[in-house]
């Protein structure tokens, strides 16, 4: 079972102050910590899982700058084979269009054999969740979303589709198959010590825009269809209200309140 596995390094916001960038194209990612996108870590998990459990090959692949190699670095310790990193300068401000096309350049112009590909459901930074059906069409194979369990059969595959509302879907399709993960499909192994001196020595590849047969006009804001046009931090529109006094007193006052809104 060989598999390819998508990548993304992703600014960790979640302990951080974000500010907007003076162009209002992008947030100021300067002293924030990086790492590797939640729902891919699932995916890169789910891929080395099917590789003890069936065999075969992982390549993981990012369209990423130099600091991205972190991220292939430790998909690489926890069992991946190989990685790929393409990048090119006019690539910034790339939407999630340009980022399929770039992967599936990737995937025709290296030659690489698969059976299945994973993506994460959608990157922590952008929210597109297009990448992975872009993808899938642009390669000509059947895709699923949201998947959170997975049953490979005889020239098959078996998911479950997390839906709306608490449902579940179960599809089959033929391989080769694009599957996007959701994150809880399983539970990501921590890197080992072990795992990090393995991947020293295990090959990263990285590739320019003229590797894989593209030019700086067909990437960027020139080659995509969506354009971030301006990013901007929600406003404070309400404020908490503290009511100060007894328990009494507070309740009463409570009471005034949303009784003067219509509320009881």
């Amino acid at each position: 079972m060989d598999i390819i596995v998508c990548v993304k390094h992703v600014p960790d916001t979640t302990e951080a102050e974000v500010r907007i960038r003076p162009d209002k194209k992008d947030i100021e990612k300067e002293g924030l910590p990086l790492k590797i996108n939640e729902w891919d870590e699932y995916a890169a998990e789910e891929a080395i899982l099917i590789k003890e459990r069936l065999g075969g090959t992982v390549v993981a692949i990012t369209v990423g700058p130099p600091e991205a190699e972190a991220t292939l670095r430790r998909v690489l310790a926890k069992g991946a084979d190989m990685a790929i990193r393409v990048w090119d300068g006019s690539l910034e401000g790339s939407d999630g269009y340009v980022i399929a096309k770039v992967l599936a350049k990737t995937i025709e112009a290296k030659g690489l054999k698969y059976d299945l590909i994973l993506t994460g459901a959608q990157a922590a930074d952008d929210g597109f969740a297009v990448v992975g059906p872009m993808l899938a069409e642009l390669l000509g194979i059947p895709h699923a979303t949201l998947v959170k369990k997975e049953e490979i059969l005889d020239g098959r595959v078996r998911v479950h589709r997390e839906l709306e509302g608490g449902l579940e879907e179960v599809v089959e399709l033929e391989l080769p198959a694009l599957l996007t993960i959701q994150t809880g499909i399983n539970e990501p192994r921590y890197v080992s010590v072990m795992g990090i001196r393995r991947a020293r020595k295990k090959p990263l590849e990285v590739l320019s825009l003229s590797d894989i047969g593209m030019g700086p006009d067909e990437v960027g804001p020139a080659g995509s269809w969506l354009e971030v046009e301006e990013l901007f931090l929600p406003p404070a529109e309400r404020v908490a209200e503290i009511i100060p006094g007894s328990p009494a007193e507070e309740a009463a006052k409570l009471l005034e309140i949303l009784k003067s809104r219509g509320l009881i």
